[in-house]
């Protein structure tokens, strides 16, 4: 594809509007919002507002009057749609890590006779780390089973199967209503995390049958560096699970001052500590960057973008093994490739303002940001990622230093 023929899809875009409304540093390609998002531009101006007029102005009045207290579940809403789940299923609270925890030690307790934590090996590392704890500290085991091997591995003793919907290296995608059936069927519950699929894959969560889950808010959603995550507990589960991590906003009377713990209705008894503000606004703010997108036509454009860069890699760049599935149906949005020298080739080309990501040990990574990426930065990235490999630049030793984030 030639420059002039990408620029003549990006013109007919009908997502090409969307991309106005982030701030994209002139002559960067930006490859990385499976990572990080793109700064909407409303969120500068909205936080500012808040600092300086809601903060600064109103004090402590803004948890009253500009509907602070009422953040965590407004915002929730505004995900629902994004996930296919009711608005009083989502709550936005804490991280990835901490939702994980409040959620399998809640569920672990509707099955405590079942003993047994079960993850797909290569898990984003978190979810295992997290999942060894609860374990650890509900005396139940942790099984990690390859995943060719998980079918099979859904037992009996199985009270929780944890997975990552789209997996954070290959970007494979679990069937969810499939599996959601089968370890139903089994007497298991499955928690799934999203973290890499909400904002850019579609997702049914109450059409499949999903039970609980969790998600990421500073990926697709955009919602800034370490911005708060969220959970989702289907309805006719959130009465029967008593979270272990209690906190006075997940009560429900927290200005009572109470010395006894009683669960807020809902999904609000998930949450725990005082709300973060600026980022839980700032996160608001990267959600609105949807108002008005068709999800249907994030995908579609997903899909292009994704065929577009594997077939001009396999063009161009030989010495690339593309390890994301072919089938749309089976991978999330981004494309991965394999490389001995993976760190190297991402380092040279983010010094040639293409920017993706190195995941050990050997993967380099492009996210595919349907909302503000166009075909034109897809045949830019892909001519001088060649012209990186082609000219052997990427063997200059300040590409070999590693920092402490890669």
């Amino acid at each position: 594809m030639t420059l002039d023929e990408a620029r003549t899809l990006d013109a007919a875009d009908p997502l090409r509007a969307f991309r106005d409304r982030f701030h994209i540093p002139e002559g960067l390609i930006y490859l990385d919002g499976n990572s990080l998002g793109a700064l909407p531009i409303a969120t500068a101006a909205r936080q500012q507002e808040v600092v300086a007029s809601e903060w600064g102005t109103s004090l402590i009045r803004s948890w009253n009057e500009h509907g602070w207290i009422e953040a965590p579940q407004r915002i929730g809403a505004r995900i629902a749609p994004l996930i296919g789940a009711k608005p009083h299923e989502v709550i936005v609270a804490d991280s990835v890590t901490v939702n994980i925890f409040k959620l399998l030690t809640a569920a672990a307790a509707l099955a405590p006779e079942r003993k047994t934590i079960l993850s797909e090996a290569g898990n984003f590392h978190t979810d295992l780390h997290v999942a060894s704890g609860a374990a650890d500290l509900l005396g139940m085991e942790l099984r990690i089973a390859e995943r060719t091997e998980l079918n099979a591995a859904i037992g009996p003793d199985t009270n929780l199967l944890l997975l990552t919907h789209v997996h954070y290296k290959a970007g494979f995608r679990f069937d969810m209503a499939e599996v959601t059936a089968r370890a139903k069927a089994a007497g298991a519950t499955t928690l799934w995390d999203l973290s890499h699929s909400v904002g850019a894959v579609p997702l049914h969560l109450n059409r499949d049958g999903a039970e609980l889950a969790v998600g990421c808010g500073y990926k697709y959603l955009n919602g800034g560096p370490g911005a708060p995550a969220f959970l989702y507990v289907a309805e006719h589960l959130q009465e029967r699970l008593r979270p272990a991590l209690r906190g006075w906003m997940g009560h429900a009377a927290p200005f009572a001052f109470t010395d006894d713990y009683e669960p807020a209705p809902g999904v609000s008894r998930f949450l725990a500590g005082t709300p973060p503000m600026l980022s839980l606004l700032a996160l608001e703010s990267g959600v609105q960057s949807f108002d008005g997108a068709d999800m249907d036509a994030v995908w579609a454009k997903s899909i292009a973008l994704f065929d577009l860069f594997a077939r001009l890699a396999e063009g161009s760049c030989p010495e690339l093994d593309c390890i994301s599935p072919r089938d749309p149906e089976r991978r999330g949005s981004h494309i991965s490739f394999r490389h001995p020298h993976a760190f190297e080739i991402c380092q040279a080309l983010i010094a040639a303002d293409v920017i993706g990501d190195f995941r050990a040990p050997d993967v380099i990574r492009f996210g595919l940001t349907p909302l503000y990426l166009g075909y034109e930065d897809i045949v830019q990235a892909v001519e001088r990622m060649a012209d990186i490999l082609d000219s052997g630049r990427w063997r200059e030793p300040r590409f070999a230093v590693r920092g402490k984030v890669t």
